[in-house]
């Protein structure tokens, strides 16, 4: 038969029901990978506008079978092709036969503008008899032949047309036979390579005599290893030994050397350099800061701020002697006006059980946000606290344009350059993570990291210590912690994902790393997407690859979207979106450095307000110029024309170069700066910063023990929950509890109520005797406070998912129930809403809370004067929880997803 285009592999139940309806017709269908069970699949039909969904499972002796309605007798196929081929015959048990395949679309062209062809625009069916891909090897000799005459390896080129004619067929069908090992491949290779042995053994030989000149005399080569690399044997995996042998060599003799070097010295009593024998340096005081400002309409002051006594100084100016001296326990609370940039509100307690608020304008909006971080450093090093409750975390990403990176990476790490950056007085305070994301990186894995590392102890005076080193090709992420915080990391994963031509080379991808600080889930993902202003749709495939293939977190929570699994995303690198307007328009807003209108032409700004890619994701204030594409070695000229084989190619100046994130709701992320560096110029693309202030729980100790009392019992309990799916599928459904505040994952009954008048949407129903009651492990509100619950609707037939959300225990703890409302998503796709009531019920005598060290500043919107004399500070009641951050969204007043304005019948 011919090739199976009705099999589409990998994609989700959204992107096929979209297929189904986009054909139209009764009996269209397609297969797909099942998302539920490993090794099945899904067989999707269209009958009278709805899809219906079957699983195709396998038994035992690989023979698949179609799960259908009881009293219908199970048949089964040996391949997918058979078994499609009997069930197009009627009175099979579907609700129509299989009449129209709908085809898998061809792929757009690749990320460095040459097109796919013979690189998987067909996915091979599983079973598929060999005549359906006899194209492919035409094809890739096709793309071979392009490659020819700008390449100079012709005799190289000579083995892999050998290797195209007549052995890439039978790789494949190995490979469609469930075997990835591409043994003729690697022989082609091992053969092509032939000549590199000699050239390997000559080197390797002069480097390790040199090596042995510095080796102790019992340290001679062993004759195992000697009589591997004398073998003349062309083996692929004997010359990657000996390539790997001269990377080893290389990288560890200049050690080997020097220390070989100072025992000479000591030997012969030589005085060496007093630097090389210097102890490690100590962590640097932090200095005090003074800052101008005006206090009330026209006096002048400075507050001096001393970090390492733990104090505030206000002194009026010209007086020369303090005019009060504030301990950082007494200050209270620290409220950002909102109307003013640089106006900020200090409230501090009085030994007359009075507080005193009074008003400070800065000189700039930067120089009042360092006021209130050495403030709050001040509060967290003076805490009497175990564990830390804010962190800062530094983001940094940069495609180094494969050249070594300056001697100095000062501004990057330091975040300074353009936009919105550090003051100097907070520049040079270390943060408590460092993530560095790069790209088109040169450089050996262990060279970077011993680079940055060097880098950031002439800084910050501290030896910071690596978590995780994740590298694919030329892209690698790289997370350093400060020492004392490396016994609060913990389970630390990490993955890639190659999305360069037809998913299987590594030029194009992403790296990502994920870990617990204390109670805090954390996931770093740096990506290098395809290049090009025509590829928006490709980069968004390539977002939705990554999505779903990166394989990070708690594998419990695999199956629930990766933006979903940690209570804080960060997501940086070269993510190539350009600018949609000629460029001469561009250059001319760049002179007046008018950036609001270049980014109302944004290709990520766009498609994230189409809801395309990142949803609720959230990015910085960009106030910085584009980052590509420039002249190496100047940051004054962009070189927006790049000459290629194909012809020349247009570059316009653009925001490749961003990070994002996103954090659970109800929890305290804040970026504190987002720009890029002037001075780094050895690559096309400037480096690029991000710093925030984040929230973080540790493990939690009640003051009773769990379980201690029958009442100590704490419950969530749903009155009612709908949900609106875009769908056209009639399954039932149920819901499925997650959270590590439950001792086992809870599931809902079917639900009560279904509609699908509406083409496209299907909308559910379950009322409060069809949802569990939820008991955390912990009841008390502390705990409660910082817990976060996950749902995944799913449908009955298939268990695969429509659609999962997050929601906060925090905002439904009281005494009556309160409304929730938010969007569901699957594979990085907006799949629809989900609403309804819930209450957290918290015992009596588990309702003590205290206030976090970060809610002490918060935000005021009206710029209302202050009384002289306020009243004292209350104390929050039992109940009291923290206040929403300001960096979080407020709550939609309405319903946002138009289909409930559709059922409800709302014009």
């Amino acid at each position: 038969m011919a090739a199976a285009g009705w099999y589409h592999g990998d994609i989700s139940q959204v992107v096929a029901e979209g297929l189904l309806a986009k054909a139209g017709r009764d009996g269209s269908f397609l297969v797909r990978d099942s998302e539920s069970v490993k090794g099945a699949y899904a067989l999707c039909l269209l009958f009278q506008r709805h899809v219906y969904t079957y699983r195709i499972l396998p038994d035992d002796e690989g023979l698949l079978s179609v799960q259908t309605i009881q009293g219908i007798q199970v048949k089964c196929f040996r391949t997918l092709p058979d078994l499609i081929g009997a069930y197009q015959h009627p009175n099979n048990g579907l609700v129509t036969p299989l009449l129209h395949p709908v085809h898998r679309a061809r792929l757009d062209e690749d990320s460095d503008g040459e097109d796919a062809r013979g690189w998987g625009h067909t996915v091979p069916c599983p079973g598929a008899p060999p005549s359906s891909r006899t194209h492919i090897p035409q094809q890739l000799h096709q793309r071979l032949q392009e490659q020819v005459h700008s390449s100079p390896a012709s005799d190289f080129m000579g083995f892999m047309a050998e290797y195209l004619t007549h052995h890439v067929q039978l790789d494949l069908e190995t490979l469609c036979h469930g075997h990835p090992q591409l043994r003729h491949l690697s022989t082609a290779l091992a053969t092509a390579c032939r000549a590199l042995h000699s050239e390997i053994d000559f080197t390797l030989a002069g480097l390790e005599t040199l090596a042995r000149l510095f080796d102790p005399p019992v340290s001679p080569r062993s004759p195992a290893r000697e009589q591997g690399f004398l073998s003349s044997d062309p083996d692929l995996e004997l010359l990657l030994n000996k390539i790997s042998a001269v990377n080893h060599l290389l990288s560890s003799l200049e050690k080997k050397v020097l220390k070989s070097l100072q025992e000479t010295a000591t030997r012969h009593n030589l005085a060496l350099p007093s630097v090389a024998m210097a102890p490690p340096p100590a962590a640097r005081p932090l200095a005090v800061q003074n800052f101008e400002v005006k206090a009330g309409k026209c006096q002048r002051a400075v507050l001096t701020v001393d970090v390492e006594s733990g104090t505030v100084t206000i002194t009026k100016r010209g007086s020369g002697s303090p005019e009060e001296v504030i301990p950082q326990d007494k200050i209270l609370q620290l409220i950002k006006y909102q109307s003013m940039q640089s106006k900020v509100r200090l409230v501090c307690a009085r030994d007359n059980q009075k507080s005193l608020s009074r008003d400070f304008i800065f000189p700039s909006a930067r120089k009042r946000e360092a006021f209130c971080q050495l403030l709050q450093l001040m509060k967290i090093q003076h805490s009497n606290l175990d564990e830390p409750e804010l962190i800062s975390v530094y983001v940094g990403t940069w495609n180094m344009g494969s050249t070594p990176p300056p001697r100095s990476l000062a501004s990057w790490l330091t975040s300074r350059g353009l936009g919105h950056t550090q003051d100097e007085t907070t520049a040079c305070i270390p943060h408590d993570i460092y993530v560095i994301g790069t790209q088109e990186n040169s450089l050996g894995d262990r060279e970077w990291v011993e680079f940055l590392c060097a880098s950031l102890k002439t800084l910050m005076a501290i030896d910071y210590r690596v978590v995780a080193l994740q590298c694919l090709w030329s892209i690698k992420i790289v997370v350093l912690v400060k020492p004392e915080h490396q016994r609060r990391i913990s389970h630390v994963h990490t993955s890639s994902v190659k999305t360069g031509i037809a998913n299987t080379l590594g030029n194009k991808g992403a790296v990502g790393v994920s870990f617990l600080f204390n109670g805090t889930s954390f996931s770093f993902v740096n990506c290098h997407l395809a290049s090009g202003s025509e590829k928006t749709h490709r980069r968004k495939q390539n977002y939705s690859d990554i999505l779903h293939s990166l394989a990070l977190g708690d594998k419990r929570l695999a199956g629930f979207d990766l933006t979903l699994r940690f209570t804080h995303l960060f997501w940086f690198g070269d993510l190539n979106y350009r600018l949609d307007m000629d460029v001469q328009d561009i250059l001319t807003h760049l002179v007046k450095k008018e950036f609001q209108a270049l980014l109302a032409a944004d290709q990520l700004t766009l498609e994230r307000e189409k809801n395309k890619v990142f949803l609720q994701f959230n990015e910085g204030d960009i106030s910085f110029p584009p980052t590509y594409r420039y002249e190496r070695g100047t940051r004054d000229t962009y070189v927006w024309q790049k000459s290629k084989p194909t012809g020349m190619r247009i570059n316009v100046p653009s925001w490749c170069d961003r990070i994002l994130w996103k954090s659970h709701p109800e929890t305290h992320v804040v970026c504190n700066s987002y720009g890029c560096t002037d001075d780094i110029v050895t690559s096309d693309h400037s480096p690029v910063f991000a710093t925030f202030e984040v929230g973080v729980t540790s493990q939690f100790v009640p003051k009773e023990a769990p379980g201690s009392s029958p009442e100590a019992l704490a419950c969530i309990e749903w009155e009612s929950i709908e949900v609106i799916l875009k769908t056209s599928s009639r399954s039932k459904c149920y819901i499925e509890f997650h959270s590590y505040c439950l001792e086992e994952v809870q599931r809902s009954g079917e639900n009560t109520f279904q509609n699908c008048d509406i083409p496209g949407f299907l909308k559910l129903g379950w009322s409060s005797k069809h949802l569990p009651v939820l008991n955390p492990i912990l009841p008390d509100l502390e705990y409660l406070g910082d817990q976060h619950l996950l749902l995944s609707i799913k449908g009955v037939e298939s268990c695969e998912s429509y659609g999962e959300c997050c929601l906060a225990v925090r905002s439904a703890i009281g005494s009556t129930p309160q409304q929730f409302e938010t969007f569901l998503f699957h594979r990085g796709e907006e799949t629809g809403s989900v609403r309804g009531w819930m209450r957290v019920r918290v015992p009596r005598g588990r309702c003590g809370t205290r206030e976090r060290l970060y809610e002490s500043i918060s935000f005021e919107e009206e710029d209302a004067e202050p009384a002289a004399e306020a009243p004292v500070r209350p104390k929050p009641p039992p109940q009291r929880l923290r206040s929403r951050p300001r960096s979080l969204p407020e709550p939609a007043t309405g319903y946002t997803n138009p289909a409930y304005f559709i059922f409800e019948g709302v014009p």
